[in-house]
């Protein structure tokens, strides 16, 4: 008898001991992340071939206590290796934890690994060689503040391995886990069984092993314990055997229909691959379809579902997610009455847009991401989905739906008036829901501001998900329509960072203007609707007239300026991404030419050493930079009066300034300017769009002129 420790994911101990004692085993203790036993060779045998919740299951050589890296050593090495495994067998050390003296794992496996090598050739035995590749023996070691346990793997790579997947999609579930899952269902192998979700099929393959009887471990080519001095072949060969009749018996008897669906025939291929290898496929119907459309089949009775829908970690992918998740809880609604269904995300959020309560939950791990896994039991009462969403009491986030429906019913006959396509809906009307709604031509745009610290960060992740949510369904878009960006305090330049690389670029009018935005890559998108009357203005102001446009981004006032007939233009930015977009804008509007230049440099060096002389000056410097690349700090409040004298000099006798920034409560300092010999006119007002009259200090703009 050897004491072992069966390691498995944290939430699945109790699973697992109880697995254990149905192979055989009496004495399982659950521990953090396994379970504790005794076992003789032939029970440990049956384990490794019948678990199909354990990752590993490691023999305990020995339990210490560990301060430093001498214990460990001195613990290593009054371990007699050699009867344990022959010196022509490699090994390598896996180790685990850290400690106040260890504290690189590193460092642990190599102490441990010299232990090793040195009680063999002071021994006067050949030294053992070090294999991480394709060790023969995998020695363990466990560190837990001053607790170390040291054992031998008796399985070598890890259980999960069944050697059935060999491809798998984007976010495979590992092989133990989709089992857990099946168990914490209830399901018997009695009924239908469908995995609306399937991908590589992980899921229905374990079920139909379950079902079959075939033992996980049947189809692996290798095991540690084959190496150790006390190996048993010919109870292994007979345990083998058995297993392999249990196996083929179990699928001929097997009835209990298993359906698997995905929207990718790529996908769906590998599942069927991965089945045949498990000796499983003709036990699932794998067919492509979209969760969305999901029907009940014929047959399916009062079947259990069971499912790992996709919880993308990039944020830009929730829209699409909560659509996903809320179409599927409508067909659920509508099709699968008196059925069951299970679901693992790491997405509470999500689970919810499915709009049943969770008849019983659990707290997973699907590798180092905590998961929720929810089993719900879906009423009998069946009504479509639209008609759920349209039934009184069950429309999602019903206050903001209300306002949205009446701000669009509003806003867009305007809008249309207007000829633009980029407009607001939507500007945290109400303070529940904290975000802002753009229109982009088709898609819609959602910035989420930063909520209050007084809101935790759940209650702020539901609301959000629910505005996604409702906005879905007022404007009646396509997931794949909306847009989702998280708006936090910016300074700097931050607004303008690369967030991710899709490159859509978009083309909308305005005003008749052609303009180029992107909706994915940045969290501005090119466009700052708020400037749009000033733009406008300005290409009203522009005709014969020589145009500055400074702190420029991406040229768009440039563009209104030189349409209206601008004798010249000069654009001047720090970024030369944001000065190629606005040469895109320029093109795109037929506006080429040597009178058109695009200046590249710090704005604020720029106007140090600005020769010639501008009818037309834009401005719309940041409220704050500290840029590095910029020689000093710029503060609006503080450095607008340093920054008009400089404008001064370069502006012609009749020449204008529109100057505008985004501080709240900015005040112009009239004094200063009257002492340069400037003064301002407020035009903040007229130069409010229609869509942002809620938000009057959303930005401030000012006509210079000459005293």
């Amino acid at each position: 008898m050897h004491q072992y420790l069966a390691t498995t994911s944290i939430g699945l101990e109790n699973l697992l001991a109880a697995e254990l004692q149905k192979i055989g085993i009496q004495d399982a203790k659950p521990v953090q992340a396994g379970v504790k036993f005794t076992a003789t060779n032939d029970l440990i045998y049956k384990c490794c071939m019948w678990s199909r919740l354990a990752s590993r299951f490691i023999r305990i050589i020995s339990e210490f206590h560990c301060q430093d890296d001498m214990d460990l050593y001195l613990a290593a090495s009054s371990v007699p290796w050699m009867n344990y495994f022959q010196p022509k067998s490699k090994f390598v050390v896996d180790f685990n934890g850290t400690n106040r003296s260890i504290r690189n794992s590193q460092y642990g496996a190599m102490k441990v690994k010299d232990a090793i090598v040195d009680a063999f050739t002071k021994k006067n035995l050949p030294r053992p060689a070090i294999s991480k590749d394709q060790p023969d023996l995998r020695i363990h070691v466990r560190l837990n503040k001053e607790k170390a346990l040291l054992g031998i793997d008796m399985v070598g790579e890890s259980l999960h391995a069944r050697g059935y997947r060999t491809k798998s999609g984007i976010a495979p579930l590992r092989e133990t886990l989709a089992a857990a899952m099946i168990i914490r269902s209830g399901w018997d192998g009695q009924t239908a069984l469908m995995d609306p979700m399937c991908g590589s099929g992980t899921i229905l393959i374990e079920a139909a092993m379950i079902a079959g009887c075939v033992a996980p471990g049947a189809r692996r080519k290798f095991w540690a314990f084959e190496n150790l001095e006390d190996y048993q072949a010919d109870v292994w060969a007979e345990i083998k055997t058995q297993a392999t009749v249990q196996s083929r018996r179990g699928c001929k008897q097997l009835s209990v229909p298993l359906y698997g669906y995905d929207c990718d025939e790529r996908v769906l291929k590998v599942a069927k691959e991965n089945a045949r290898r498990a000796g499983v496929e003709e036990l699932i119907h794998f067919e492509c379809q979209d969760v969305t459309r999901l029907k009940k089949p014929d047959g399916f009775g009062k079947g259990m579902i069971i499912s790992n829908p996709p919880y993308g970690e990039r944020l830009g992918t929730e829209p699409g997610l909560i659509a996903l998740y809320s179409a599927l809880g409508g067909q659920l609604k509508s099709e699968f009455g008196g059925c069951q269904a299970m679901f693992l995300s790491s997405s509470g959020e999500l689970l919810s847009c499915i709009r049943m309560r969770a008849e019983q939950q659990y707290k997973m791990r699907n590798g180092k991401l905590p998961c929720h896994l929810k089993l719900y039991s879906i009423s009998e009462r069946s009504v479509t989905s639209d008609e759920n969403q349209k039934e009184p009491g069950h429309e999602v986030a019903a206050d903001f739906a209300n306002r949205l429906r009446k701000n669009v019913s509003r806003i867009s006959p305007w809008a249309k008036r207007e000829n633009i396509d980029c407009f607001r809906i939507y500007d945290a009307d109400l303070p529940d829901y904290n975000a802002a709604i753009d229109y982009y031509g088709d898609y819609v745009v959602i910035q989420e501001y930063a909520a209050p610290k007084t809101i935790s960060p759940d209650k702020a992740k539901l609301r959000l998900t629910d505005l996604i949510r409702a906005t879905i369904q007022v404007l009646d878009l396509q997931a794949n329509q909306v847009v989702l960006k998280v708006r936090e305090k910016q300074k700097g330049n931050a607004q303008y960072q690369k967030i991710g690389s899709k490159s859509n670029k978009l083309k909308v009018n305005e005003y008749g203007v052609k303009l180029i935005v992107n909706l994915f890559d940045y969290l501005d998108t090119g466009l700052f609707l708020d400037h749009r009357l000033t733009r406008r203005r300005l290409g009203q102001m522009a005709a014969g007239k020589n145009f500055l446009n400074l702190f420029a981004y991406t040229g768009t006032a440039t563009v209104h300026a030189a349409l209206g007939g601008a004798k010249s233009t000069t654009t001047v930015d720090m970024s030369k991404t944001y000065l190629e977009w606005a040469k895109e804008n320029m093109a795109l509007n037929g506006l080429v030419g040597r009178q058109h230049r695009f200046e590249q440099a710090d704005c604020l060096q720029w106007l140090e050493s600005a020769k010639g002389s501008y009818d037309l000056i834009f401005i719309d410097p940041p409220t704050f930079s500290n840029s590095k690349r910029m020689l000093a700090t710029f503060d609006v409040q503080r450095d607008h009066v340093q920054l008009m004298a400089q404008l001064k000099r370069i502006l012609s006798e009749q020449g204008e300034i529109v100057f505008s920034n985004n501080k709240r409560h900015f005040k112009m300092d009239h004094h200063a300017l009257e002492e340069l010999g400037l003064i301002a006119e407020n035009i903040s007002a007229e130069t409010l769009p229609t869509d942002f009259k809620r938000n009057k200090q959303i930005h401030n703009c000012w006509l210079v002129r000459h005293k």
